[in-house]
């Protein structure tokens, strides 16, 4: 059940904080998470669009790590290649 404010109506949900970027797994996990509850429903439409949002924080958190992840095995990957070579 969503709060509710002094005159009776209901308080918009708080807007998703910035998520830390304390690692790849955190950042997966929480979002497994937030997958798990709007799967689930029962929620409010403003809760559903605050995890919504935290989901697409958490993604692209996640997106950037695995392409830094990509970019460091490349770039192993042509230093290999230049010292056989």
């Amino acid at each position: 059940m969503s709060p509710t404010a002094k005159n009776g109506q209901p308080t918009p949900a708080a807007p998703a904080e910035p998520v830390p970027a304390a690692s790849y797994e955190h950042a997966r996990d929480e979002l497994a998470a937030v997958v798990a509850k709007l799967e689930s429903g029962g929620l409010s439409l403003d809760d559903s669009l605050t995890l919504w949002e935290r989901g697409e924080q958490l993604a692209a958190i996640c997106t950037r790590f695995l392409d830094g992840a990509r970019e460091r095995v490349e770039a192993a990957l042509q230093r290999t290649d230049s010292a056989e070579g």
